[in-house]
């Protein structure tokens, strides 16, 4: 079936190829009568003529498209969409992007892959990264001559915008919660902690409050895998079988949670009568989840929209300055934490 041009929407219309092109992207510049527009959009509507935004991308240098880099950091896992987090902030970036005119392009990449072919061969407008560390690949992006912004990255790089929260400081909230509560033996459950990550931050915060409390950081009260709904469960078998010491964990995803949850379950330990639990992030299921988790909310459609705002105003802006946004949080209180009394 041959593809509608702008030539046959002209030839219906009876106008130049100019002026359909002219009433198709309502160019200011332009005078064109009503009665011209009415034709061109009738003749458009007649053909069912859909525009090639490839073409439209090379005469106007502007593709309307937004990249969307989510680094594989653990190598063989298919967790972008089995993690809740990325599912909520992908929507707000998605629909942010559209009722602003833009499309996404969202792509996976593996630690080794170049960015910066990712960009220039997709022509996209603007960069938006999730969880990415310094690397040559990063720097290399710089080439690419868009706008970037970094969500959730401890990269200090003054030719990125960043996004994110005080990841430290949440953790630390979390890890008082519980001191409060009474517990003095508290776990750690989170994914890689590695420089530069958001667990590393989550990590110094936990430890931060055990000091605070004159309370002692114990490697073995430490779990570190994947951000996973398996890795909780498999963190639930650890704990038990390394003794169930701890009477509290502090989880750094509700993903993790979820599955840490279900798997003390299997194990007999009860949440929260055995052991309480403050989760990271507050997805739309810690509220779904039983028992319901207690957790530190990040406004995580807040971050997709910002990011995209960002994008697009770095875009239109004349001169380059960087932007730093730093969201807030809260502790969410819920069935996952009781009361704690040391046995006498």
């Amino acid at each position: 079936m041959k593809r509608i041009s702008i030539k046959d929407v002209a030839k219906e219309a009876g106008v130049s190829a100019s002026t359909v092109s002219y009433v198709l992207n309502d160019t200011p510049t332009e005078s064109i009568s009503e009665e011209t527009r009415k034709r061109v959009i009738a003749a458009v509507q007649k053909l069912e003529y859909v525009p090639n935004l490839n073409a439209r991308s090379l005469s106007s240098r502007h593709s309307n498209l937004i990249g969307v880099l989510i680094p594989q950091t653990e190598p063989g896992k298919e967790f972008m969409f089995s993690n809740p987090f990325y599912g909520e902030l992908l929507s707000s970036i998605e629909y942010t992007a559209r009722q602003n005119g833009y499309h996404l392009l969202l792509s996976g990449t593996q630690e080794d892959q170049c960015y910066l072919n990712i960009a220039q061969n997709r022509g996209v407008d603007g960069i938006i990264i999730v969880g990415t560390y310094p690397g040559e690949n990063l720097n290399a992006l710089k080439r690419a001559g868009v706008p970037i912004v970094l969500v959730d990255s401890y990269v200090k790089d003054p030719d990125f915008h960043t996004i994110g929260i005080e990841d430290k400081e949440g953790a630390r909230m979390a890890t008082r919660y519980l001191i409060e509560k009474g517990h003095r033996r508290i776990a750690f459950i989170s994914g890689s902690i590695r420089e530069y990550g958001v667990n590393i931050k989550r990590y110094q915060g936990y430890c931060d409050a055990l000091k605070e409390a004159g309370l002692a950081v114990e490697e073995s009260a430490v779990y570190s895998g994947t951000v996973d709904y398996e890795y909780g469960l498999a963190a639930a078998v650890l704990y038990a079988e390394r003794g169930r010491k701890q009477t509290a964990a502090f989880v750094t995803a509700d993903v993790i949670s979820m599955g840490f949850v279900k798997g003390l379950t299997q194990q007999g330990i009860g949440v929260p009568d055995d052991i309480s639990i403050v989760s990271f992030d507050d997805v739309y299921l810690a509220n779904m989840a039983y028992p319901s988790l207690t957790t530190v909310h990040q406004d995580i459609g807040e971050k997709g929209r910002k990011a995209v705002e960002l994008v697009l105003e770095a875009a239109k802006a004349k001169e380059h300055q960087h932007t730093e946004c730093i969201l807030p949080l809260h502790l969410v209180e819920r069935d996952s934490v009781r009361e704690w009394r040391e046995p006498t």
